[in-house]
């Protein structure tokens, strides 16, 4: 039964990418468990879209990254502000809750504003990872943001925004890691399970599953027995991916749609993609080289305004590089196969880096991240 004093139950909530809808499920869950009678209005993706009273788009599937990209979306966009305009207008909702998405949910936020409807930032954009002037604005147009990482609320403070850490809502999903055996007599016959995450955006994919699936030929070639798994979003076409790969499967690889990560922790090492992915496999203790390509002029503009000295979450957490990081031109399938290869060949170096993954566990707090964030939000609105 909830603690909380029923309101006026009517909030919209806006995700716009695949790990966002993911967080955005587990918010929408906790709020309904807190307050029965809550109406959600989303724009999101596959995993909110059952649980909302009125869900308006599937904005995650049509997700883009980067500088230059996104404006092919403008007109899309345009037409999901308009829509957000009439709902606040119309509806009148108690609260507003943006997920992560910084350049479609600052719009939504500023609309929020004008109309003095609470807001609040659920998975913070990493706006202390380049231009940090974005803070300044969201401290302004946010009654409160839920972070991801113990560092950003003191980050956020220097900026006027008031930010907490309730814990990481990756703990909120993912299984327990599982036990892993090091004691191999003989590497080079040993079935390693090679994974592969070449990222959850058509841009992505592209440039990366093909990469992926030579560098694991190459390993083919030291490591005969080694068997590989290419991990897809549940409504990817495998077939699509496949024909990027460009010539037959060879009958060592697979593709997996891993719904709840299960077989994603039975991997020995993964060449994985930048971005949440990789916080992913560190909590479940798997071993990693992070890889990143992209569209050129997006890169050249990156390199102008990214402020980190990582682009993996797993290194920027451990403050040191814990993992390689293969950017753009030196993401090659010889680099990437070298990464994995060394480890094979060592395998106390692959018990040893699994064991450091592992230490960052501890430092994103507890299970029930969503159920703690939806309290708090509506203990907030209380407060009105």
């Amino acid at each position: 039964m909830s603690t909380v004093t029923p309101i006026v139950k009517n909030m919209l909530i806006v995700a716009g990418d695949v790990s966002g809808d993911l967080h955005a499920a587990g918010l929408i869950r906790a709020l309904k468990a807190a307050e029965p009678d809550i109406c959600i209005t989303a724009i999101g993706g596959k995993n909110m879209q059952p649980l909302c009273d009125h869900f308006l788009y599937d904005l995650a599937s049509k997700g883009t990254n980067g500088f230059i990209e996104p404006l092919k979306k403008m007109p899309l966009w345009f037409k999901l502000i308009n829509q957000i305009r009439d709902y606040m207008e119309t509806q009148n909702p108690v609260a507003v809750i943006v997920v992560d998405f910084y350049g479609f949910n600052h719009q939504v936020l500023e609309m929020a504003s004008k109309r003095q409807i609470p807001a609040y930032y659920y998975v913070t954009p990493q706006v202390w990872a380049s231009r940090q002037y974005r803070a300044k604005k969201l401290a302004h147009l946010t009654r409160k943001m839920y972070t991801i990482y113990p560092f950003e609320p003191d980050f956020h403070k220097k900026f006027g925004g008031k930010a907490v850490f309730l814990g990481n809502p990756l703990l909120d999903i993912l299984p327990a890691p599982g036990e892993k055996d090091y004691d191999i007599k003989d590497p080079k016959k040993y079935p390693w399970q090679l994974g592969m995450l070449p990222g959850s955006r058509p841009g992505e994919i592209k440039r990366l599953a093909p990469v992926f699936y030579q560098a694991f030929k190459q390993i083919l070639k030291e490591f005969p027995a080694a068997q590989a798994s290419m991990f897809l979003l549940p409504d990817a076409d495998e077939k699509a991916v496949a024909d990027l790969l460009g010539e037959p499967l060879h009958p060592q690889f697979r593709f997996i749609k891993d719904k709840d990560y299960r077989e994603r922790k039975k991997m020995d090492f993964l060449l994985a993609c930048s971005g949440t992915a990789t916080l992913e496999n560190a909590l479940l203790g798997v071993p990693m080289v992070v890889a990143y390509k992209m569209f050129w002029p997006t890169f050249q503009i990156a390199k102008m305004v990214i402020k980190v000295r990582y682009i993996s979450l797993v290194n920027l957490l451990a403050d040191k590089p814990l993992v390689k990081e293969l950017i753009q031109y030196e993401a090659t399938p010889r680099l990437l196969a070298a990464e994995a290869m060394a480890m094979f060949q060592n395998p106390p170096a692959l018990a040893h880096l699994r064991k450091q993954l592992l230490d960052l566990r501890a430092q994103l707090g507890e299970p029930g991240v969503a159920a703690r964030a939806a309290q708090d939000i509506l203990t907030d609105l209380n407060k009105k």
